[in-house]
C-alpha cells in the first residue's frame, strides 16, 4: 500500500528562513557567550598565538650565558640539599644527600660544555 506523505517541513534554524534581526540576535548572543565562557588574555597581541608555558627563556641569550647561569643554579640546588640533609635523619637523608650529588654530577657537564664552548671560540 502506498502511503501519502507530505515533505518534512524546513527546519528553523537554517539561514534561509531567518530574518536579519534574528541573525543579529544570535551574533550578539554567540559573542556574549563567547566573552563569558571564552574569554581571551588582554595583553596577547592579536595575531599572536598564545602558548602555554608561564616562564620561558628570552631567545637572544647565548649558550655561554645559558650554561653559565645552569651552572649557578646546579650549585644552589646542591647548597641547599647538603643544608638540609643536616637537619633530617634516616631514609629522607639519603633522597637529599643522592639530590645533593645529582645535582653536583649535572654541574660537573655544564662546566665541561662550557669548557668546550671556550676552546671551540674564536680568538
Amino acid at each position: 500500500m502506498f502511503k501519502v506523505t507530505p515533505n518534512p517541513p524546513g527546519s528553523p534554524g537554517t539561514a534561509a528562513d531567518k530574518s536579519s534581526k534574528s541573525k543579529k540576535l544570535d551574533e550578539a548572543a554567540e559573542r556574549a557567550l563567547d566573552y563569558y565562557l571564552n574569554p581571551k588574555p588582554t595583553d596577547e597581541a592579536p595575531g599572536q598565538a598564545s602558548t602555554a608555558q608561564l616562564f620561558m627563556v628570552a631567545p637572544n641569550i647565548d649558550t655561554e650565558t645559558l650554561l653559565a647561569n645552569a651552572s649557578e643554579d646546579l650549585l644552589s640546588i646542591s647548597a641547599i640539599a647538603a643544608d638540609l640533609a643536616d637537619d633530617v635523619d634516616g631514609s629522607r637523608r639519603s633522597v637529599i644527600l643522592a639530590i645533593s650529588r645529582m645535582a653536583d654530577g649535572v654541574h660537573l657537564l655544564v662546566e665541561r660544555a662550557m669548557d668546550r664552548l671556550e676552546v671551540q671560540a674564536p680568538g
